[in-house]
């Protein structure tokens, strides 16, 4: 069956196969195409029954199509496809219907605009039909399917990241109402008829609400409103479809009253992830009738706060996916746990990940598998045969025995805090080499964890270690570490990753005088600000896309438009960044385009004419000012490229540029 699939996805998006190479020829170095281009095979999955499988397919200079291949009999149809577009996210309606949205691969971020469409379908290419408008645009304008004349909904309904109840053709949406780039003031959810495309109902709502959540039969059970800086939780009781209020807290520093709703399970129980008690924010379940959390943890991870989800079919809690240092899964279903165990063994050096349909009525459960080394593969486990089956690949022309693996390391900050990173070294000798540090952007996320990727690879490919350093204020590994990093930017931030450069010298891994810092978005203000701070440590920066001044990223440009919330500006950024009037002093001191003279060292500046995140000004501004006094500063700008390269050419591109950089100031072709 493992052919058969394969070739049948082939003929249907008129993909080519080329020779293998002879065993005994060494591969070449992967090439910068083959890490950073679109990846081959995205996206997979089962209908509710587990009798199909939808799948989004493409290959180079082809958009991404939309198919459905019934298991039963390997057939397959192409059901959804653009000559001007690419397929985006789908789901199933039903087992017979599907939903789905476009997206263009070939546009960079400053020609498109987020308004995807919707469309629905079904499984057979039949009873196609456009929901919501594209692009502004009230018809299709190129697909399959007949042109309609009645009206659309919106250009800004969404596609809701849940299941409905996939018993019947309605699916429930997202209506946004959005006053400008980044300015969404409240969010509607609608009960749509996909066969018909109107809209059956809208789900009253307590306030201005941000989000919802589904439980688990598929109906609206609770929302989260918010208003200037507050948050409340609202739960709609099934018995009257009242709304009630469970909690309130601050949206940006939390309090005793917050919690993340997380699921309901099929008894009705709603599932939380609350720090109660604890440093570590864990998975606990809440009374509705007392509006109280539990004492204990439902699920508590060691070390880590809870980041993953509840899997359930209809009646009962089959187990938990969560992330670590990798994701992983813990089954309560015998089964299950069994199935994990025998596909383990049929995949041994990869962390593989079951999906089950929901409803079962065939065999068929889904497994993607990957590793540090090894990017994303998607499998069929048939439980009967108990065979494994391929279906695709993420990124073929990567080969794990040339890839470089990654291990969490922990080291001391100055200060005594405890700070995770991800090292990852090249294949062969592990001392004296030269590195990179790459700070991950956010700042308020978390970095990494064991799945490959194509950055540190890369540059592990070239010769480099790479050291990616989780510093205070990263999410994921409790409250007190998160919190430690509120209005840090430049200062206890930034030791964090100069104390890691050193921490790898001490360990003999890195070559004192060759040592880069590289990042985008905050982590390229981090470069930026640790260039100027420990000039001796960091002999050359890669920044794109980084901030420049904490003032102009709250202020904005008046020529350029920014995507930043005003209640973020107002609230947020005081809070977790610097306060405009307390911390002014503060502000200036960690700002780079203030201190840009004292930046001597290479630097490679790369930003995006489209970019409402960190608007070109920062870029223009900075590199303005510090090439005043460092002769030493390349400059690349992609006029349509936003906060993040979309385009892989421009990928291409820049990771050359890169490549060449690094070459010159600490690989091969530094002076010794």
């Amino acid at each position: 069956m493992k052919l058969r699939i394969i070739l049948l996805l082939a003929c249907a998006i008129g993909q080519s196969f080329h020779a293998v190479q002879a065993a005994d020829a060494p591969p070449p170095r992967p090439t910068v195409e083959d890490f950073f281009g679109n990846p081959e095979f995205s996206d997979a999955l089962l209908s509710p029954s587990g009798k199909y499988l939808a799948v989004k397919v493409g290959s180079k200079d082809k958009r991404d199509l939309l198919a459905v291949v019934e298991l039963g009999t390997n057939t397959v149809k192409v059901v959804g496809n653009f000559s001007d577009a690419d397929i985006g996210r789908f789901q199933w309606i039903n087992d017979e219907r599907l939903a789905f949205t476009a997206a263009d691969h070939l546009l960079a971020q400053g020609d498109q605009r987020y308004a995807p469409g919707l469309y629905a379908i079904n499984r057979d290419g039949t009873a196609f039909r456009q929901l919501a408008m594209r692009s502004g645009l009230p018809f299709v304008s190129s697909g399959s399917g007949s042109m309609q004349t009645r009206e659309l909904l919106p250009w800004h309904t969404y596609m809701l990241d849940q299941d409905g109840p996939q018993d019947s053709e309605y699916m429930y949406v997202l209506n946004s109402t959005i006053s400008g780039p980044g300015q969404v003031d409240r969010i509607d959810l609608q009960r749509v008829n996909t066969l018909t495309g109107r809209v059956a109902a809208t789900i009253a709502r307590p306030g201005d609400s941000m989000g919802w959540l589904l439980d688990n039969k598929g109906e609206p059970r609770l929302t989260q409103t918010s208003k200037d800086r507050s948050s409340e939780i609202w739960y709609r009781d099934p018995a009257n479809n009242e709304w009630r209020k469970l909690t309130g807290f601050d949206s940006y520093t939390g309090g005793n009253g917050a919690f993340t709703p997380l699921a309901f399970g099929p008894d009705g129980t709603l599932y939380v992830i609350s720090n109660r008690n604890s440093d570590l924010a864990s998975v606990h379940s809440y009374d509705l009738a007392t509006n109280k959390v539990s004492e204990q943890p439902i699920v508590k991870l060691d070390g880590y706060d809870f980041n993953g989800h509840l899997i359930m079919d209809q009646h009962k809690m089959l187990g938990v996916r969560y992330l670590t240092d990798a994701r992983g899964t813990v089954w309560f279903d015998p089964a299950m746990k069994a199935m994990q165990e025998s596909i383990d063994a049929m995949l041994p050096n990869t962390i593989n990940l079951l999906t089950p349909p929901t409803r079962p009525q065939a065999p068929w459960v889904l497994v993607t598998s990957f590793s540090d080394v090894w990017p994303s593969r998607t499998f069929l486990y048939n439980r009967d045969s108990k065979q494994l089956n391929s279906v695709g690949s993420s990124y073929p022309a990567i080969k794990p025995t040339q890839m470089a693996h990654k291990i969490l390391v922990h080291y001391k900050a100055r200060d005594g805090l405890d700070i995770p990173a991800w090292l990852t070294v090249p294949q062969g000798s592990g001392k004296n080499l030269p590195m990179v540090v790459l700070v991950h952007g956010g700042p308020y996320v978390r970095g990494g964890n064991l799945a490959w990727e194509p950055e540190a690879q890369f540059l592990a490919s070239r010769g480099y270690a790479v050291l990616e350093p989780e510093y205070r204020g990263s999410r994921g590994f409790g409250a007190r570490h998160y919190h430690a990093g509120w209005k840090q930017w430049g200062l206890k931030m930034q030791d964090d990753i100069a104390d890691g450069a050193r921490w790898a010298i001490a360990q003999g891994t890195v070559d004192p005088k060759r040592i880069c810092i590289a990042g985008a978005s905050y982590g390229g203000y981090a470069t930026l600000m640790g260039l100027i701070n420990d000039p001796g440590l960091f002999q050359c920066g890669v920044d794109w896309l980084g901030v420049t001044d904490i003032n102009l990223m709250r202020d904005g440009h008046w020529a350029y438009v920014s995507d930043f919330s005003d209640v973020w500006r107002q609230y947020g950024m005081a809070e977790l960044v610097g306060d405009p009037v307390k911390d002014a002093e503060q502000l200036k001191a960690t700002s780079p385009l203030l201190q840009a003279a004292r930046i001597k060292q290479p630097l490679l500046l790369a930003y995006g004419g489209a970019d409402m995140r960190v608007p070109l000004p920062h870029g223009t501004k900075f590199y303005n000012a510090v090439k005043q006094t460092n002769p030493d500063v390349e400059w690349v700008e992609y006029p349509d490229e936003g906060h993040g390269w979309a385009l892989p050419k421009t990928r291409f591109d820049f990771w050359k540029r890169v490549e060449k950089f690094l070459d010159k100031h600490i690989g091969p072709g530094a002076a010794q």
